[in-house]
C-alpha cells in the first residue's frame, strides 16, 4: 500500500535535525514511502533552504516541497499538506525527531490487516542531546475503547507517530489551527465522527526534547486553548460537567500557577515512564 509522509518545517528548525529526520523516514526505513510532503511554513534561513532545494532534485525519493509565503502555524501547514497528499494513507513526522526503522512497515501492515482502523500511532521515547541519551517514555493506551476513555482527559496519541487515512481526516474537517493543540482537536472530532483508533505498544519515534518544551506547555494562552477543547467536548457530550471541571482545574494549576521548573519536574516524574 503506497503512502505519503507529511512534515512541516519552519525558521527555527536546525538543518542537521531536519536532515536526520528525513533520513529516518527514507533510507533507513524497512518500508519506503511513496512520497514525502514537506510544507515550509514561511521563510527559512539559507542553510535550510539549500537542503530543501537539494531534496527536490533527488531521484531516490519523491519529495513534494511547498513553500508558504508566511508563517501561519502548524495547523495551517498540516491542513495544506494533508490536502496535497497523493495517497490514501498519510504518516506524520516532526522535523527534529527520529523514526524507528520498522515504523512504517508495522503501521502499514496494521492498517492493511485492520481495514476498519482509521489511525494508528504508538509510544515514543524522548532524548536530550544524543539520541542514545533516552530520558523518558510517553505511554498512551492501545485499544480503541482505552483511547476514547483517555481522550476525555488527555491527548491519546503521540502525534509524531500517527499514520492515518486521508479521507477520515478530511471527513472530520481536517487540521484546524489551534494553539499547540491542533492534533488533539482533530482526534476529538474524529472520535465524534465514529473513527476507529489504535496504538502500538512499541515505541515508533525517538523524540528530541529540551527544557523549552515545558515552557511551551504553560501560560495563559496555552491554558485557554486547552479549556476551549474541554468545553468543545462538553458541548458534544464526550465529557460531563464534573469531568470538565476536573480537567480544567488540573490544567489551570499545571499550566498557569506552576513555574516552568516545577512543571518540568512533574512532566518528567509523573507523566513519563522512566527508562
Amino acid at each position: 500500500m503506497p503512502f505519503s509522509v507529511l512534515m512541516s518545517v519552519y525558521r527555527n528548525d536546525k538543518p542537521e535535525f531536519v536532515i536526520r529526520a528525513i533520513e529516518s523516514v527514507t533510507s533507513l526505513q524497512t518500508l519506503k514511502p511513496a512520497e514525502i510532503i514537506i510544507i515550509v511554513d514561511g521563510e527559512v534561513d539559507e542553510a535550510l533552504h539549500n537542503i530543501l532545494k537539494s531534496l527536490e532534485s533527488t531521484k531516490d525519493y519523491s519529495f513534494c516541497i511547498t513553500q508558504l509565503p508566511e508563517n501561519k502555524g502548524l495547523g495551517n501547514a498540516l491542513r495544506i499538506g494533508t490536502e496535497l497528499a497523493s495517497y490514501p494513507i498519510i504518516a506524520r513526522m516532526d522535523s527534529d525527531d527520529v523514526a524507528m526503522p520498522n515504523r512504517f512497515e508495522k503501521q502499514i501492515k496494521y492498517l492493511e490487516d485492520n481495514p476498519d482502523c482509521d489511525i494508528v500511532g504508538g509510544q515514543i521515547t524522548e532524548f536530550i542531546g544524543s539520541e542514545n541519551n533516552i530520558v523518558g517514555k510517553r505511554t498512551v493506551p492501545c485499544t480503541h475503547s482505552e483511547i476514547i476513555h483517555y481522550l476525555k482527559s488527555r491527548c491519546p496519541f503521540n502525534h509524531m507517530t500517527v499514520a492515518f487515512k486521508k479521507n477520515a481526516i478530511l471527513s472530520a474537517g481536517g487540521y484546524i489551527p489551534w494553539h499547540y493543540n491542533e492534533d488533539y482537536f482533530l482526534w476529538i472530532r474524529m472520535a465524534l465522527n465514529g473513527c476507529k483508533f489504535a496504538n502500538f505498544q512499541d515505541s515508533l519515534v525517538n523524540v528530541r526534547i529540551g527544557k523549552e518544551m515545558y515552557a511551551r506547555r504553560g501560560g495563559w494562552k496555552y491554558f485557554t486553548s486547552e479549556e476551549k477543547l474541554q468545553r468543545y467536548m462538553l458541548h458534544n457530550h464526550l465529557v460531563n460537567i464534573p469531568q470538565y471541571l476536573y480537567n480544567i482545574c488540573g490544567r489551570f494549576a499545571l499550566q498557569v500557577l506552576m513555574p516552568n521548573n516545577v512543571r518540568g519536574w512533574l512532566f518528567r516524574n509523573l507523566f513519563r515512564d522512566k527508562i
